[in-house]
């Protein structure tokens, strides 16, 4: 009998309970398998391999090689110890082998039984992902040797495009780091990490033919600090760009994880920066200087000019050179239209071409570069304004303001990479809790992430073929740390993982908290900063018929116990203990945090209620708000809570470029003494007080009589709007906001439609 035998004996009755083995045991995994994202095939057996320093791994391709010396590396911080790596061999081996299957060239298979584990790839990166997946067969304890359990696994994606975005134009982030994102992302099979270079407030990449982007693009003399209605700077010179040899260390990196780095260089706004250090590519030829607040700005390349155009063929020329991926993202987005309509050149070039608008002269530019690049052998890649004005031949789309773009770019037969801000954008916070620190705003939360369905019901089968995966998107303005930044990513972009790698079917939210315990403790392996907010108490507010709303409580922390107040003082294990909904009986905060062992865990629960006449009553009729700020139900109009000044809690319904209307059905007809709603200033985020607010009162809810108006409002935040009323009684009231219309020229947006943010309907 080999040591190895004696021991995995040893084991086995040590499990019985009929041996009591002296020397270090080691690990043996509990419970069912874990693996983020959720293979698409998996079954357990009653076999398990006993890895060992006596193990080897089989692996005949260089390709397989690496992808060994990357497990080597994961294991040797659980053992110790890395396992010599051979040519051949079937005993007491890791088998990789690749190149046996074309159906799907990142599936593969995996078996695990007494004798061996292999792992057969349809091609390197099948193989490379099996391996993935055995890493997280493996325990999260360290030990000298540990059992990998029985299982046989089929797997392959469900989607070709897997991403994760990053920009490094508003913050930088050094290459050590951008290693480690890509580990991260490997870890969760994602495949393209599209890389953000370029911005209006810096530019990232060398281009040896262009030094002034070094030397003054790369570089802002401040950087805004705070909230950008705040208006505050931070005084310090901030600067950095990745040098051609750090790009292409970076773009190998990421090739040896089987990831594919889209570099994006954005054309023909957000391109300040590119200005700053050649003014002569401006409208107006400046002076120009590199940004340094948040937001759009006029200032964009000038389309009439022909060496604009030779610039950017300078530069993607350069661009290409290091990045061998297929796509060139372009950008495309938020370009104002405000310098093109007064610029003879621009207008010259609309007339030589016969356009009728500066929407067709984007186009115009568009689909110039697109043809240059296809030139080259590449294809285009772009946000998804570039559909306005005619889409480019061979574009790409990804569809940011909603799925609108993705649905008209898949009829259209081009290929869409679905990115909806309300599901896919990691700068938005990510819990309700007071603690949270400063993002852009909105409400993303792990569940509602892992809720996302890339295919749009819209879409027949064979317009959904065009969809080909989905990506998240970590824009910096507020996130100027490595800290912070993994804060935003995970365990949001686990959640994502899986909905883009596993079955529809097979995803369940339940279960994958449940393996997300788990999967924690890789990353915390891994000196990841993640957010804990899936394991803390949260509230879900319902209307309890009866006229009122109760709070469920819950928590998903094994183990963990949750006591409430209702006075407003901080919960504790004296309080009380939460075995019921709360229901809510009066004005007053609820506060409810959850104990393991008698000690707090993560941020509490605190939640402000107002209690009033309208609250939990039949909302009959609301204008449907629009995608990224639409809360569940219209219910959230009236239940109680008044959204917060920093619009991330999912109280805020939002109207882009339209009017609000809504009517609140009371049980009868009685006396109304007041009418409110709450409504929002920040211009810096395109949100816009109303030009005016009306609320009308009806018995029928048919004939209305106007009882209050009112259209002045705070200059910044937020807007309380109230009607102290006399000798008024009816049972509908009704409340009409009027949008302020068109973000005027010179503010961030201008020329889109405004944002009107309404919440709240107070009756008393």
């Amino acid at each position: 009998m080999t040591m190895k035998s004696v021991i995995h004996l040893c084991l086995l009755m040590a499990a019985a309970g009929l041996w009591s083995c002296s020397q270090r045991q080691p690990a043996v995994p509990r419970g069912n398998v874990s693996i983020i994202p959720m293979p698409a095939s998996i079954s357990e057996t009653a076999d398990s391999f006993l890895l060992d320093k006596q193990t080897v791994i089989v692996a005949g391709n260089e390709s397989d090689k690496k992808t060994a010396a990357l497990f080597n590396a994961w294991l040797k911080e659980l053992t110790g110890y890395e396992l010599e790596v051979k040519a051949q061999g079937d005993k007491n081996a890791i088998l990789l082998q690749t190149g046996n299957d074309s159906t799907n060239a990142e599936g593969y298979t995996l078996t695990a039984s007494h004798n061996n584990i292999i792992i057969k790839g349809n091609s390197g990166a099948g193989t490379f992902y099996g391996v993935q997946t055995l890493i997280q067969l493996l325990p999260v304890e360290k030990a000298h040797a540990m059992f990998v359990p029985g299982v046989s696994i089929t797997d392959a994606p469900r989607f070709a495009y897997r991403g994760l975005h990053l920009d490094v134009g508003r913050h930088f982030f050094s290459v050590d780091f951008i290693k480690k994102y890509i580990d991260l992302m490997a870890m969760h099979k994602l495949n393209t990490f599209h890389w953000h270079l370029t911005e209006d407030q810096g530019w990232r990449i060398e281009i040896k033919k262009y030094p002034r982007l070094q030397e003054v693009a790369s570089k802002r003399k401040e950087t805004m600090a705070g909230r950008y209605a705040d208006n505050k700077y931070d005084g310090k010179p901030y600067g950095g760009f990745y040098t051609q040899e750090q790009v292409k260390e970076v773009v190998q990196y990421a090739a040896d994880h089987f990831i594919t780095v889209i570099p994006e260089i954005e054309m023909p706004g957000h391109s300040l920066a590119a200005l700053a250090a050649y003014p002569n590519l401006g409208c107006t030829g400046g002076p120009y200087e590199v940004g340094t607040r948040w937001g759009v700005y006029d200032d964009v390349y000038c389309a009439g000019n022909d060496s604009v155009y030779l610039f950017l063929q300078d530069v993607l020329d350069e661009v290409m050179a290091l990045f061998p991926g297929r796509y060139i993202h372009i950008g495309g987005d938020e370009s104002p239209k405000v310098r093109w309509e007064k610029c003879p050149k621009c207008q010259a070039r609309m007339k030589q071409e016969g356009l009728k608008d500066e929407h067709a002269l984007q186009s115009y530019f568009i689909q110039r570069m697109e043809k240059y690049l296809n030139s080259k052998g590449r294809q285009i890649i772009g946000w998804d304004e570039i559909l306005e004005g005619g889409l480019a031949p061979n574009a790409t789309v990804m569809s940011w303001r909603g799925i609108e773009g993705g649905i008209a770019a898949a009829r259209q037969k081009h290929d869409v990479i679905m990115t909806p801000g309300e599901f896919c954008y990691f700068d938005h916070y990510q819990s309700r809790g007071p603690n949270e620190p400063l993002a852009i705003g909105g409400f993303l939360p792990v569940s509602k992430v892992y809720s996302y369905e890339p295919v749009p019901s819209e879409l027949n089968s064979d317009e959904a073929k065009y969809i080909k995966g989905a990506q998240a998107n970590v824009w910096t303005e507020y996130i100027n740390n490595t800290n912070y930044l993994e804060y935003m990513v995970y365990p949001r972009a686990a959640a994502l993982s899986e909905v883009l790698w596993s079955p529809k079917d097979k995803r369940n939210y339940d279960n994958f908290t449940e393996r997300l315990k788990v999967h924690l403790k890789r990353l915390d392996l891994k000196k990841v900063n993640y957010a804990k907010h899936v394991f803390e108490v949260t509230g879900k507010v319902t209307d309890n018929g009866k006229g009122g709303v109760d709070v469920i409580l819950a928590s998903k922390l094994d183990g963990g116990k949750i006591f409430f107040t209702t006075d407003s003082t901080a919960p504790t294990p004296q309080a009380t203990p939460y075995t019921t909904p709360v229901q809510i009986t009066h004005t007053g905060t609820l506060r409810a945090q959850v104990f393991l062992d008698g000690k707090p865990f993560g941020n509490e629960y605190n939640q402000a209620f107002l209690f009033h006449k309208g609250l939990a009553k039949k909302i009959s009729s609301m204008t449907a708000a629009d995608a990224g700020h639409r809360p569940d139900t219209n219910f959230v109009l009236v239940n109680g809570i008044e959204g917060n000044a920093a619009y991330n809690d999912n109280e805020w319904f939002g109207f882009n470029g339209k009017d609000m209307e809504a009517i609140v059905e009371l049980d009868s007809v009685q006396d109304i003494h007041l009418v409110g709603i709450n409504t929002v200033n920040a211009k810096g985020d395109w949100i816009y007080p109303p030009k005016q607010v009306v609320f009308a009162v009806s018995d029928d809810g048919k004939t209305f009589k106007e009882v209050y108006k009112q259209s002045t409002f705070a200059q910044q935040g937020i807007s309380k709007v109230r009607g102290h009323l006399q000798a008024v009684r009816g049972k509908f009231v009704k409340v009409q906001m009027q949008n302020f219309g068109k973000i005027p020229a010179g503010a961030p947006g201008a020329g889109n439609g405004a944002w009107l943010f309404a919440d709240e309907f107070i009756i008393n």
